[in-house]
């Protein structure tokens, strides 16, 4: 072999040498850049997403296991969620706009009645509170038909109304939802009366456009403790319709102690609800 061969050969493997190094040297190099830090997260979101965490780990609150903090207790009453079955033979949820004929004909009853979209819209303002978020809020409906239904704070309904409706229908045939990640009950149909699962000393009041006039926040301080860590104060208990005509009577919960209002004119479910969760979180400091 001759020099000039060797001194090509040397340069070959000096050069691929380098190269070698060159590449062990570029992921190094990435790997020293600095990464700028995320921006902060606000002291309320960061709490309010560590207490959804929290529930979500949590043992279910349909197997009894109630916790210490209050929660405000909310009924659903009258919630017109039945089912029908189709022509195709499959059932679907009984609503005014695709069974008007059915209810004149058949059920001989007023379409008007049939609007299950009511307690879909009562069940959104109620889970998107930051009352529920913060985990001081247990749901509960009661269908026209008596059926009683307990759900999971980390409960998350379907945003459209044909989901939703999908929903309800397999859970009343069904009798209980359970989350396909780690098997924990979501909703669930529990024995009557409604009473019994409530916490003992706990204050039910119903909501009436016929009750006591208060506004939201002299409501809430009239009824609702201060502090919802106060060990010592009973759980509040608030019945709303969620029919479409009529109102909560005592003739259907004889334990009732007084129908209160909040305002002047007839309310939708879901706007009196915003109003009475915003004063109760505005009083129990959860933004």
């Amino acid at each position: 072999m001759s020099k000039d061969d060797e001194s090509d050969d040397g340069s070959s493997t000096s050069s691929s040498s380098s190269s070698e190094d060159e590449q062990q040297q570029q992921p190094q190099s990435k790997k020293q850049r600095t990464v700028p830090p995320p921006l902060e997260i606000a002291p309320t979101a960061d709490a309010a997403s560590t207490a959804i965490q929290q529930q979500a780990n949590s043992a279910s609150l349909l197997t009894g296991a109630k916790t210490k903090s209050n929660r405000l207790i909310v009924l659903l009453d009258q919630a017109k969620l039945e089912t029908i079955k189709n022509r195709r033979g499959n059932y679907e949820l009984l609503n005014c706009d695709d069974h008007r004929d059915l209810c004149k004909k058949k059920l001989k009853k007023d379409p008007k009645e049939f609007r299950p979209d009511i307690c879909h819209q009562e069940l959104l303002a109620l889970l998107d509170s930051p009352l529920n978020k913060s985990g001081h809020l247990q749901i509960y409906i009661r269908t026209s038909r008596n059926v009683l239904i307990e759900l999971h704070p980390s409960v998350r309904i379907p945003r459209t109304y044909k989901r939703f409706a999908g929903l309800m229908v397999q859970l009343l045939h069904k009798m209980k939802i359970k989350a396909a990640e780690n098997g924990t009950t979501l909703m669930k149909v529990i024995k009557n009366p409604f009473s019994q699962h409530l916490p003992v000393g706990t204050h039910v009041y119903g909501m009436s456009c016929q009750g006591l006039l208060y506004t939201p926040p002299g409501l809430t301080k009239a009824l609702v403790p201060i502090n919802p860590n106060d060990e010592g104060t009973n759980q509040v208990c608030f019945i709303i319709g969620a029919m479409a005509a009529g109102h909560v009577t005592v003739d259907d919960h004889p334990y009732i102690e007084k129908m209160f209002s909040i305002s002047e004119y007839p309310l939708s479910g879901a706007t009196a609800i915003n109003r009475i969760l915003g004063a109760i979180e505005n009083q129990w400091g959860i933004v």
